[in-house]
C-alpha cells in the first residue's frame, strides 16, 4: 500500500498527463488501484502505467460495465482497446442486472492472472469491497425489489435505522433501497449483515493504491468540455439507438446524461438545457465521490490535480 503522502501533477485540456515520477514507487508484481473522481483523468493514468510498466486494466466502474452506453459513460475507445488489454467494460448487458458482489466475482480472477492487474474506477464502493471485505447479502427477489420501486425515496430512509443511514449516501436512492431490500428480506440491517464481513480479496497492504484529488474548479470546467466532447463524438446518436427500449428504471439508465438526453430525444427539452442538467448532475456525483474518498481512503497516496 502506497503511503497518504501527497504529489501533484499537471493537466491540459485533454485531461491530465501524469508523469510517473510524481507517483508512488510501483513494484511490478504489486496490483494498482486508481481512483477518482469522474473525468479526473483516471483511464489515462491507468492507461500510461500498463503502455510504459505492463499490466491489464481492470475497470471499476460501475455504469462502463453495462453495454449500450460507450460514449455517456466514457468506456475506452476501440483503439484504446486494441492498443492495451482492457477487461469488464460492457460486458453486462444494458438490460442486465449487476451489484458489488457480481463484479468481485468477475474481478477476482485478475488478481491471480499472469498480468498484473491496474484496477481503475469512480466506484468507491468496489474499492472497498475489495480491500476491506465484502459480507455475503442474499440477492433480492424480484416481487420484494418490485415492491421497493413503488416507495418514495423518504419512506424508504425513514424505515432504515441510524446506523445504517451513518454508513450510506441517502441520496443515492439505490443505496438506499438496496439497505431497505436486506431488511425486507432477511430481517436484519444493512449494518448487521456487514459486520458479517469475511476477508478480502486484495488487502490494501498488497496493492499500490492511488486516488486523484482534483482541484474542484478544475475538474467543473473539465466536466462541461468533456460532455461538450461526448456531444461531438455522438452521444445524441448513442442516446437515439437506446430510445426505443428506454427504461429509467434499470441500471444502466443512471449513466449522466442519459436520462437528460433522452428527455431532449422525447421533445420534453432543448438540447443546451439538456446539456445543462446533465453537466449539474455529473458534478453533484464528483462531489459525492470526493465525499466518499475523503472518508473511506485516508490509506490511499493522494495525487493532487492539476
Amino acid at each position: 500500500m502506497a503511503g497518504d503522502g501527497d504529489a501533484r501533477i499537471s493537466g491540459n485540456r485533454d485531461g491530465p498527463r501524469p508523469m510517473l515520477t510524481a507517483l508512488p514507487p510501483i513494484p511490478a508484481d504489486r496490483p494498482v488501484l486508481i481512483a477518482g473522481p469522474t473525468a479526473s483523468g483516471k483511464s489515462a493514468l491507468a492507461a500510461q502505467i500498463a503502455a510504459e510498466q505492463g499490466g491489464i486494466i481492470v475497470n471499476a466502474d460501475a455504469l462502463q460495465v453495462f453495454d449500450g452506453w460507450r460514449i455517456l459513460t466514457a468506456r475506452p475507445s476501440g483503439a484504446d482497446v486494441l492498443r492495451l488489454p482492457h477487461v469488464l467494460y460492457g460486458h453486462v448487458p444494458i438490460d442486465g442486472t449487476y451489484s458489488v458482489g457480481h463484479w468481485l466475482r468477475d474481478a477476482r480472477p485478475y488478481l491471480a492472472g499472469r498480468q498484473r492487474p491496474i484496477i481503475v474506477g469512480g466506484t468507491g464502493l468496489y474499492f472497498t469491497a475489495l480491500t476491506e471485505g465484502l459480507a455475503e447479502i442474499p440477492l433480492t427477489p424480484q416481487e420484494i425489489r418490485a415492491e421497493a420501486d413503488l416507495i418514495p425515496l423518504a419512506d424508504l430512509r425513514a424505515a432504515l435505522d441510524p446506523e445504517t443511514l451513518a454508513r450510506i449516501d441517502t441520496r443515492n436512492r439505490a443505496r438506499v433501497q438496496r439497505a431497505w431490500e436486506v431488511l425486507k428480506l432477511t430481517g436484519e440491517s444493512l449494518t448487521v449483515w456487514q459486520s458479517r464481513t469475511g476477508a478480502p480479496n486484495l488487502p490494501l497492504s498488497s496493492a499500490t493504491a492511488i486516488v486523484l484529488r482534483p482541484d474542484k474548479a478544475w475538474l467543473n470546467t473539465r466536466i462541461s468540455s468533456r460532455f461538450d466532447a461526448m456531444l461531438a463524438d455522438g452521444a445524441l446518436e448513442e442516446a437515439r439507438l437506446n430510445l426505443p427500449g428506454w427504461d429509467p428504471s434499470r441500471l444502466s439508465s443512471k449513466a449522466i446524461g442519459a436520462p437528460e438526453l433522452i428527455a431532449h430525444l422525447r421533445g420534453e427539452v432543448t438540447l443546451d438545457a439538456a446539456r445543462e442538467a446533465a453537466v449539474i448532475a455529473s458534478r453533484q456525483y464528483a462531489k459525492r465521490q470526493r465525499t466518499w474518498f475523503r472518508s473511506r481512503m485516508g490509506g490511499w497516496h493522494n495525487l493532487t490535480l492539476p
